[in-house]
């Protein structure tokens, strides 16, 4: 029998599966009927994804726009077809003595805005199929570069093989394209090890469960740690509905805003509960999407 929860659930996804198996995990150990998750971690991350219970799967889309942020490990000196430790070897390069001042100079050329190609091996689609199907058929196809952000690389530590970086970045950056691209620039080519997402959105580590815990304790792992979704929203601008513009929202009605154009807002009640997901644009909401029931 499936229970009645929605919110979202912040896991601590551990290194192996993908992040379809841990939604899977997590509506058996909970026995609810729908889950989604927020943003794809690749099978060798571990660390933050968010799954949407429930009525929260409405929004999962809204969430996975959020910035993210990682550790990760560098290894210097080979090089994978995947960009990570999952791949095969394409080459074996000696690795140039290395300083602090050096390798900080070459991080400097990584941050901020910049355009970056998507690596083969990702979910990304083109022309119907997931790049990673077509590299596993051995097919490489051009992606077009996008644009990101890198709001903060810090190196943490290094030996004569290895850095340990901190990342925070917007939606969309591969961490395993930066590891590759960090190895070009430092002459000795280089491919991801290890990566930790330790910020996803508004979500932290802080909050999150690990999956262990909750196919042990099953609901009991949960209680206390779901965020609901006027929470997991709130980072979005509020436009305030009094009762008469909140029963006109409910049906998708006309409602008026005297504010500039914003591309999404939450639109709460007098309770403060999330009626939708609007636009404002020529000073009224254009609904994204209808939450709340109608009366």
């Amino acid at each position: 029998m499936t229970a009645t929860v929605n919110g979202v659930l912040v896991v601590d996804k551990p290194k192996g599966p993908t992040s379809s198996d841990v939604v899977q995990v997590v509506r058996r150990a909970l026995g609810v009927k729908k889950a989604g998750h927020t943003g794809t971690l690749d099978p060798m991350a571990t660390g933050v994804l968010p799954l949407c219970l429930g009525d929260a799967t409405r929004v999962a889309q809204v969430l996975t726009e959020g910035d993210k942020a990682y550790d990760a490990t560098v290894k210097l000196g080979v090089t994978t077809d995947t960009l990570d430790a999952e791949g095969r070897v394409l080459e074996t390069r000696a690795v140039p003595p290395l300083s602090r001042e050096r390798l900080e100079e070459v991080l400097a050329r990584f941050r901020g805005p910049q355009q970056q190609t998507p690596p083969m091996y990702s979910a990304i689609k083109k022309d119907g199929k997931r790049l990673y199907e077509l590299a596993r058929a051995g097919e490489e196809v051009e992606r077009e570069a996008r644009a990101v952000t890198v709001f903060s690389l810090t190196l943490n530590d290094f030996s004569s093989d290895e850095l340990k970086l901190s990342v925070a970045c917007s939606k969309g950056f591969f961490v395993r394209t930066l590891a590759a691209e960090l190895g070009e620039a430092l002459g000795c080519g280089a491919h991801l090890i290890a990566l930790r997402r330790t910020q996803s959105g508004p979500f932290s580590l802080a909050k999150a469960v690990p999956l262990a815990e909750l196919v042990e304790r099953g609901p009991a792992a949960a209680s206390g740690r779901l965020v609901s979704l006027e929470d997991a929203l709130a980072f979005l601008p509020e436009v305030k509905a009094t009762a008469a513009e909140a029963d006109r929202v409910r049906h998708g009605g006309v409602v008026e805003v005297p504010r500039p154009d914003v591309a999404l807002v939450r639109v709460t009640g007098p309770a403060g509960e999330v009626l939708a997901l609007a636009e404002v644009k020529r000073g009224r909401l254009v609904y994204k999407r209808v939450l709340a029931a109608q009366a």
